[in-house]
């Protein structure tokens, strides 16, 4: 059963490192392309705030108030594009763990397989030290 799992969890991990060097950079290219997006909309959103701010504004006021309409749309931008670089970062780290925890569970029983097979070698070897000198006491 442990022999069966074992191969099993091989052609696991040997088929996430074959393919995840395909995930990441697809991850990346769709990741760059949704903000490619996201930008021209925020692009878009501020063009018609600015073109609406300045439709509004009346002839006599002077330059004063397009001014703070554009500051509060570059402002809205600024905040807009934050809270898109922290999705990115959630997501590259997102992206790293969903690759890593396969991997790092298949080392992990490896590693304690491996480690149940050295325990009980020494174990028998401890056994049949003992058992020796349990026929030397006897003997003599």
């Amino acid at each position: 059963m442990k022999a069966k799992l074992l191969n099993v969890l091989t052609v696991c991990v040997v088929t996430l490192a074959v393919l995840s060097p395909e995930l990441v950079v697809f991850g990346i290219i769709w990741e760059r392309h949704l903000d490619l997006v996201k930008s021209q909309n925020l692009a878009d959103e501020v063009n018609k705030a600015n073109t609406d701010a300045l439709a509004l504004v009346p002839q006599t006021e002077g330059t004063h108030s397009p001014q703070t309409s554009i500051q509060f749309s570059d402002r809205n931008v600024v905040h807009q594009m934050l809270s898109v670089a922290e999705e990115y970062k959630f997501a590259t780290i997102l992206q790293w763990f969903f690759l890593l925890t396969p991997i790092c569970v298949g080392l992990g029983i490896l590693f304690y397989d491996r480690y149940l097979v050295h325990r009980a070698a020494l174990l028998k070897e401890q056994v049949e030290m003992l058992e020796r000198l349990w026929q030397q006491s006897i003997e003599q």
